[in-house]
């Protein structure tokens, strides 16, 4: 069985030692996901380098997604590396505080103009949650607040407001520089962090093309705001990330779940691809086998129908980068085998020739014995429009463009093969499909599949035909 749900592993020290890349190739990476938050450029893009290399040589379609690191607002360091802070006392946050200067009594933080967002009894939340303050006092550049729930705190932890607020700029001037790396080596998609309004996403794609990237914009919920506008920046964006992390910080764990289904099914209706995120097999970093809760997560995304399910440090630090991506792979056929059928616009009207192709093979493979479907696409519109429903039965997206073989890696269901004009020459690929199918073991002889293809070769949004083929 072939997986459906697509694995978005990140790339770092782990996957760097000698021959792991390969076999988290091998267990099932669909795209390299190369992290701006940490390391140099040069670190960066010596990894998409080696990914796509080792990709090519094992005769995969490997997607990169470049992940920009955003106004991510944190507190600065402390001159003897951490404190223990006590329920009760008084801290301060002091914005004109120098980067390595915080005590016991108070820290800097990267965002200068926090005094501005806040006001009394504003709920503060440094580390993941772990540390809670309670806004009591501002004066100028100070905010004193009173620790709620106390513990160790080391240097440039998280802060978030409970609720969202904060003001930062959804693009900084490093991520500015580092779209121009991502655009340089040619990322299939471009993650924006910290967005709140569809403008962030629309400001992100123009400096994108700016610079010469084509790949997909990626809009990362993890704002509070951003749940406010949510449909549009679904809309703006080629598709969505729930960063349950800082997302679940600002709005509380409690009504994470339910916002996570909202978005993966508001996503779908809207054709755009979701991947959910952070902390999905933690337990990994260390442990050689997930929990049952972690299982279960896994498994819940995929019934929710997310086109992706994403590791960060349980592939970049983490002990057993290939492994966990094995038991993710694990995971996700097991759930794909409870099948959940999603009724995508089935009242809708269409706009475009190539969706009404798209939503007719859809019909048709579920209403007729096919054992796969091949889209021959340009832009990879028509296998996109396709992975919204949810057959089961597997989509092939045929394409002379290596760009586009990788940026279907992350769709649901949809599996990249790589053509040339000489095997399309005879009869627009139908024979070089076939074959391929077969040797894939997808396909045997009087199996019939579905094909789709454009008339005019080489012409974007050009799909106007179907056909139903026999093996």
């Amino acid at each position: 069985m072939l997986r459906r749900t697509k694995i978005v592993a990140t790339l770092g020290p782990a996957t760097d030692e000698p021959g792991e890349l390969e076999r988290v190739i091998a267990q099932g990476m669909d795209v390299a996901r190369v992290n701006f938050s940490h390391g140099d450029t040069e670190e960066h893009l010596q990894r998409i380098d080696t990914v796509r290399k080792i990709a090519e040589n094992n005769s995969r379609h490997v997607g990169v997604m470049v992940d920009l690191q955003g106004p991510k607002i944190r507190i600065e360091g402390f001159r003897q590396g951490g404190i223990d802070l006590a329920d009760g006392a008084t801290f301060t946050l002091d914005t004109q505080l120098g980067a390595d200067q915080g005590d016991q009594e108070r820290v800097g933080v990267t965002h200068k103009t926090l005094a501005d967002d806040l006001v009394g009894n504003d709920i503060l939340l440094l580390d993941d949650g772990n540390i809670v303050m309670e806004v009591e006092h501002i004066s100028g550049r100070e905010v004193r607040c009173r620790v709620l729930n106390g513990g160790r705190l080391t240097g440039f932890k998280g802060l978030n407001r409970l609720g969202g607020g904060l003001s930062a700029e959804a693009l900084t001037e490093k991520d500015h520089a580092d779209i121009r790396t991502a655009a340089a080596a040619e990322a299939d998609y471009l993650a924006v962090s910290f967005v709140r309004y569809a403008e962030d996403v629309v400001h992100a794609r123009d400096l994108f093309r700016e610079a010469g990237g084509h790949g997909g914009i990626i809009a990362k919920i993890e704002r509070a705001e951003a749940i406010e506008h949510v449909e549009d920046i679904i809309h703006a964006s080629d598709g969505v990330m729930i960063a349950r992390g800082d997302l679940g910080v600002e709005i509380g764990d409690a009504e994470l779940p339910g916002m996570q289904k909202c978005i993966i099914r508001n996503a779908r209706e809207g054709n755009k691809v979701t991947i959910t995120a952070t902390q999905m097999m933690q337990s990994m970093v260390d442990s050689p086998q997930p929990t049952r809760a972690e299982v279960l997560d896994v498994a819940n995304a995929v019934l929710d129908g997310t086109d992706a399910v994403m590791l960060s440090a349980e592939t970049a630090v983490g002990k057993h980068p290939a492994r966990v991506v094995r038991a993710m792979d694990r995971i996700c056929r097991g759930a794909e085998r409870q099948r959940v059928a999603f009724s995508h616009r089935v009242d809708a009207r269409f706009e475009t020739v190539e969706e009404s192709i798209a939503m007719a093979a859809m019909y048709t493979a579920s209403h007729l014995h096919v054992a796969a479907i091949v889209a021959m696409t340009e832009s990879g519109a028509t296998a996109k429009w396709m992975s919204r429903n949810s057959s089961g039965i597997p989509i092939f997206a045929m394409s002379p463009n290596v760009a586009t073989v990788r940026r279907v890696s992350l769709y649901r269901g949809v599996y990249p093969m790589l053509v040339d004009n000489a095997e399309m020459a005879s009869d627009g690929g139908e024979h070089h499909a076939i074959r391929e199918l077969r040797r894939l073991g997808v396909v045997k002889k009087d199996d019939s599949i579905i094909f789709t293809r454009g008339e005019l070769t080489g012409i974007a949004g050009g799909t106007n035909s179907m056909k139903v083929l026999k093996v």
